[in-house]
């Protein structure tokens, strides 16, 4: 595909492939307030959901990606793979650290943690299978996380943009774990893709993954998102999530509106879809040059950054 066929979304003078690197990142959440959106603990919490789902979920990714490593047959795809696990396995370490935060400070995560952690180790993991049906549910589970990824690389997208945030004065450190981790997901997301179009490939399976993925992410992200509310100990229990509070939010700029959701979900269902004709690796790049955490991990010898 030539960059003159990309869309809007995607800058033209993208890089086609940067190499991927897992950077030892470091975050420090003593100051973490609870509504780390001043004033504005919906958003807060809705944002919150990807510590209660990623550790378990990329963990997940992980280990499938491994048991494919073996199945691949092209030396630049297996590359791509290994840089993905390694991003992927610091991602999960890093959201971590805010549900051990979150669990010192009265905000009891683990029955929620526990439900995903049930789905993606138990429902989604290994089967006992062997043989070719041991790999026919591994390229099944690469089905879906690209599909999943495609969520994600939209997400990471948003936050990258997202200057109402700033506007906002959202915790600094907060913001800087979302758009690092939202700025690799943009540089690694093609590679779920291109793993499932190695090992299998047919259009069908795509969307019938895709059409598991939407709907499976969307609503754990809202089970996820009234559990917080539910228990957040400065609320308690006073309010509830309400349709009203997510489009105030989007309206805001606080979170990703539903028009620009379905829009940029809409492609995948194109059979000439490719997850390069969105989102923008250069700003990806640009980004993690600028990252305090990233930056620091580049440098372990430089001053702690302030926040």
């Amino acid at each position: 595909m030539t960059h003159d066929e990309h869309p809007p979304e995607s800058d033209v003078d993208d890089p086609e492939r940067v190499a991927l690197q897992a950077r030892n990142v470091r975050f420090d959440w003593s100051e973490l307030p609870m509504h780390w959106i001043p004033d504005e603990p919906f958003a807060t919490h809705v944002i919150n959901v990807l510590h209660l789902l990623l550790p378990e979920g990329e963990d997940w990714f992980v280990e499938v990606f491994k048991q494919a490593l073996p199945m691949i047959k092209d030396d630049r795809l297996r590359e791509d793979v290994q840089g993905f696990v390694g991003q992927e396995a610091v991602h999960a370490m890093s959201h971590q650290g805010v549900l051990d935060h979150f669990n010192a400070h009265d905000l009891d995560t683990e029955p929620y943690v526990r439900q995903i952690a049930w789905m993606f180790r138990k429902l989604l993991g290994d089967r006992g299978h062997t043989g070719a049906r041991a790999e026919d549910w591994v390229v099944e589970r690469v089905g879906l996380i690209a599909g999943i990824e495609h969520i994600t690389a939209f997400l990471g997208q948003w936050v990258l943009d997202a200057e109402a945030l700033d506007r906002a004065q959202a915790d600094p450190t907060m913001l800087d774990l979302l758009r690092w981790h939202g700025a690799e997901e943009v540089e690694h997301r093609s590679v779920a893709f291109d793993l499932f179009m190695h090992l299998d490939g047919r259009y069908s399976k795509r969307v019938r993954f895709f059409l598991l993925a939407l709907p499976l992410f969307f609503t754990l992200w809202a089970r996820g998102a009234k559990f917080l509310i539910a228990n957040d100990p400065k609320l308690r229990g006073r309010s509830k999530p309400r349709w009203r509070d997510y489009f105030r939010s989007a309206r805001l700029g606080l979170l990703p509106g539903p028009r620009e959701t379905a829009r940029l979900m809409a492609p995948y269902f194109r059979p000439s879809f490719h997850p390069s004709q969105h989102g923008s690796t250069t700003r990806a790049v640009s980004y993690l040059a600028r990252s305090p955490a990233a930056q620091a991990a580049e440098n372990p010898a430089a001053p702690a950054s302030d926040h």
